[in-house]
């Protein structure tokens, strides 16, 4: 028997972290306000997330918490500031860069410091899947010995640190999508291999704070360290949802699998969304939902999120609530924007991947070098400003831009947001009677009769649906996929004996009710009937053996893949081409059917189904011809998400199999724009 798999989300939050705060007029400091935290909460109780999560309480990280990564000499200086008078304060704030110290600082520090060590013992007990704890002062710039950026203690390398000691971990990855680098726990960490961190930062060729030279790509760590950090810059400002998509996809997840966490920490500032003064970025809150959706596939769902940055109120708060929605295992909001990485984040993409490739098994046969003429390097930023916070000129435009902000997010999020279906998964009951072995919480549905399944049918593949075995698997398929289209329910799973039949049938269905872009993807020996739908229908086929005389053209891909034997290597072809080309598409309604002699083993499956629930907000039909018992448990237990399925032991991809994905990427990379990786690979979004 499988252990028992935790579930719910944990959210940490306490009231007294909004005492900090400043008490003299500090443009540098100004923007670090309580209601960062308070507003962020109040938009969670809004959207009634607040409600569906597990409270955790906080508590003060005691002395001996804080030392596991600053000195004593830091804790003193920390703690004498309780007493001290304004001027006192002021005098001690100014031996740090962009630091304030209120009486109240040190107990919110410790506070902030003990909330995210509960979601770290939440999650690694068991109590919780996962979790996300409102914090403040922030804490990814505070080095050992040092405040720095608004940051006092090191809240995310402490929780690292106090889960390698308290729970025997030796692999963790911790993940810093705030706007700024983290040089606070990337100093802590740059020596030891046992913490893979992976920062984005806008950097602007060293012009934007902190302005190190140790932010750049070719930081990649020290000693045993070397490889275990991961700094990806941003050349220029306005990156959008899919720049940070393709960071994802052709850094992070790729490093992330190999690297195989125990637990995953998130650095989580929201500058990097849009509106925000300091990151002056374009990404939506949506895209966090997704970003955190691909980390909940890691490190069996064990994820913690932690507050950093975010100046927006309004794009923080809502990014928060993406974050908390997807957690708690809501479908993800389709994203929006153009589906195409500018030009200076695939050249920062490229120049990480060059950088990493000694130390990484994935990227050994890649064919990538580092580029020294950068597009950003001729065309300097207009203004390069290397304090971001000290400009009183951008005050006034600010604020009409902030206002701005506000009034777009509020249509957006009305637009992207929807009703979650109350169903997950659905089946139906079908005659041998496998439903009731998939695990508890998969909807039944009753089959379509035969008459209303032949009037269905009839104007289309009459010829295909004469016989009743095939007539009563369209009748289960189609009341299963009829719910998805009425989004009764989120997704569904039926078994066919012929499942191209079913998938024709299925497809022609969902584009006759008015679905315009689905997503077919076959497994397995399968006669794929033509599909005859311009443009409407994206087919991806992955089986072992070239199909005789087909050609793949935009909208039909054969991926010739056999899986390792030794494991789990498709990793490499779903991060490397098939979630880019996804993304491109931008689906409404997923479809993967699974048919005899499958060249992927069922870690590969699972993974298919866990990664593409990122797309069509979560609609995936699952039509399978191989039902064979751990397969469809498999695909079941990814579907209802109530735990992560078992991915298998990771291989990396043989230079063969790189040099496949490598000649696809070449041949669809106009078409498909997300699969852009390197510069000589084509153009992209200026």
């Amino acid at each position: 028997m499988e252990a028992a798999m935790a579930s719910g989300t944990a959210l940490v939050y306490d009231e007294e972290m909004t005492t900090h705060k400043l008490l003299w007029s500090d443009p540098v400091c100004d923007i670090e306000v309580p209601e960062r935290l308070s507003s962020s909460y109040e938009q969670l109780k809004c959207y009634n997330l607040v409600e569906r999560c597990v409270h955790v309480p906080a508590r003060e990280g005691s002395e001996e918490e804080i030392l596991l990564v600053h000195s004593s000499e830091h804790l003193e200086v920390a703690k004498s500031t309780q007493t001290m008078n304004e001027e006192e304060l002021k005098r001690v704030s100014g031996n740090y860069d962009a630091f304030f110290f209120h009486p109240n600082t040190y107990h919110c520090a410790r506070l902030a410091v003990g909330a995210t060590l509960q979601l770290v013992d939440a999650v690694m007990t068991g109590k919780v899947c996962n979790g996300m704890a409102l914090v403040r002062p922030p804490g990814h710039h505070s080095q050992k010995n040092a405040a720095n950026g608004f940051c006092l203690f090191n809240n995310v390398a402490i929780a690292g640190e106090y889960a390698k000691r308290k729970y025997g971990l030796q692999r963790i990855l911790i993940v810093d999508w705030d706007v700024h680098h983290g040089q606070g726990t990337q100093y802590i960490f740059e020596e030891d291999p046992s913490v893979l961190y992976f920062s984005w930062h806008r950097y602007e060729h060293q012009e934007f704070w902190p302005s190190l030279k140790e932010s750049d790509y070719d930081a990649v760590g020290l000693g045993r360290g070397e490889g275990f950090n991961i700094n990806l810059p941003w050349n220029k400002v306005g990156m959008g949802n899919s720049d940070y998509l393709a960071a994802f996809f052709h850094v992070l997840l790729p490093m992330a699998f190999e690297f195989d966490p125990e637990l995953v920490l998130v650095s989580s500032g929201y500058d990097s969304g849009i509106g925000d003064p300091e990151g002056q970025m374009d990404a939506t809150p949506e895209v966090f939902a997704h970003l955190t959706h691909f980390l909940m596939q890691l490190a069996n769902g064990k994820l913690c999120v932690v507050l950093e940055g975010g100046y927006h109120l309004k794009s923080l708060s809502e990014s928060v609530c993406m974050t908390v929605k997807t957690l708690l295992g809501d479908p993800v909001p389709q994203i929006t924007g153009e589906m195409a990485p500018c030009l200076s984040a695939i050249e920062s993409i490229q120049n990480v991947r060059a950088a990493h490739k000694p130390y990484w098994k994935w990227l050994a046969y890649e064919d990538t070098s580092v580029l020294q003429n950068l597009s950003t390097k001729s065309h300097p930023p207009k203004k390069a400003n290397p304090n971001p916070f000290t400009d009183p000129e951008s005050k006034i435009t600010n604020n009409d831009e902030s206002v701005k902000v506000e009034r777009f997010l509020e249509l957006h999020m009305k637009n992207i947001l929807f009703p979650v279906p109350p169903i997950k998964t659905a089946t139906t009951a079908d005659s041998k009677g496998s439903a009731h072995l998939l695990p508890v919480p998969v909807h039944l549905v009753k089959e379509m009769d035969k008459t209303e399944i032949k009037a269905l049918v009839s104007g289309f593949y009459a010829d295909l649906v004469k016989e009743d075995k095939i007539l009563h698997s369209l009748g289960n398929m189609l009341a299963v996929l009829d719910k998805i289209l009425k989004k009764e329910v989120c997704n569904g799973i039926a078994e066919s004996p012929r499942a191209a039949v079913s998938v024709a049938v299925a497809l022609r269905h969902s584009v006759q009710f008015g679905f315009q872009r689905v997503l077919c993807i076959f497994v397995g020996d399968m006669q794929i009937i033509p599909n005859i739908e311009d443009g409407k229908i994206l087919m991806i086929h992955i089986c072992e053996n070239e199909q005789s005389g087909k050609t793949s053209s935009k909208h039909c891909i054969s991926l010739n893949w056999k899986e390792d034997a030794e494991g789990n290597d498709f990793f490499s072809a779903l991060l490397g081409f098939i979630l880019p080309v996804a993304y491109s598409y931008q689906p409404n309604l997923t479809v993967i059917a699974i048919g005899p002699n499958r060249s992927l083993g069922i870690s590969g499956i699972s993974l298919l189904f866990a990664l593409l629930q990122g797309l069509a907000e979560s609609r995936i039909f699952a039509v399978m011809e191989d039902t064979e018992m751990n397969l469809m448990r498999s695909v079941a237990k990814a579907l209802v998400g109530a735990s992560t399925p078992d991915f298998g032991v990771y291989v990396p991809p043989t230079q063969e199999k790189v040099t496949k994905i490598k000649i696809l990427r070449d041949q669809f990379q106009q078409e498909w724009k997300m699969l852009q990786c390197s510069v000589k690979d084509g153009i992209s979004r200026n």
